[in-house]
């Protein structure tokens, strides 16, 4: 179990300092355009979920996120005494990152970000992004699990493009991205609906597939 949780917490630490450093060169080297920006945002934290879930998949499943964490013990993948460890673990990880991404560009180690991202369609956009993603973790680890960090990591490259929000569909990531002023950052007034919209998509997307995969073992819903 501590090998697991502290799996959790370096993945997680490297997941944010992935989101949040190339957010920062990004729009450092994109001059204002912010669409050069987002790509290269986007096409840096989905490379490095594949590399990561790659990296700890087989020591701590790397979930890297607490909705992945719930939904696995749901489904009865790990026991619910294990989920206040790696819940722990990934947001402490999760600001581990963003102050290591900080540091790397000489920035404050924490500041309270000014981006905001509020409104019914951006929290609608998490519920979506949030339950695709579960989707593909759960519709590959059944059927194709060594294509799982592949397929995780090109949904979140796309969901970043599709979705209002740029999709954290991550409760852990969301607050994370609270203490940076940088191109990833979300107001601290806007993390709530965030967090609510992505913890009701899990369970809408638990329940949903119990009943679309009924014959299938209760078995970890993946990684990410």
């Amino acid at each position: 179990m501590v090998r697991r949780v502290a799996a959790e917490a370096l993945g997680t630490a490297f997941l944010l300092m992935a989101v949040v450093g190339s957010g920062i060169m990004g729009e450092r080297l994109a001059e204002g355009n912010v669409a050069i920006a987002l790509l290269a945002n986007s096409v840096a934290t989905g490379a490095a979920l594949v590399a990561l879930i790659l990296a700890f998949g087989s020591i701590s499943g790397a979930h890297f996120n607490p909705v992945v964490t719930l939904a696995d013990a749901m489904q009865g993948g790990i026991g619910w005494s294990e989920v206040p460890g790696y819940v722990a673990a990934q947001l402490t990880g999760a600001f581990c990152g963003v102050a290591a991404a900080h540091a790397m560009f000489g920035l404050p180690v924490f500041f309270a970000s000014r981006h905001v991202r509020s409104g019914g369609a951006l929290a609608w956009s998490e519920f979506v992004a949030t339950f695709g993603l579960l989707a593909v973790i759960w519709g590959c680890s059944r059927a194709r699990s060594s294509a799982t960090s592949f397929a995780v990591g090109g949904y979140i490259t796309a969901a970043y493009w599709f979705t209002a929000s740029t999709s954290f569909a991550n409760p852990a990531v969301t607050l994370a991205r609270m203490a940076s002023d940088t191109f990833a950052g979300i107001r601290p007034a806007d993390a709530p609906a965030f967090i609510v919209a992505q913890l009701a998509a899990t369970g809408v997307a638990v329940f949903f597939f119990r009943w679309l995969l009924p014959g299938q073992p209760k078995v970890s819903p993946g990684k990410v």
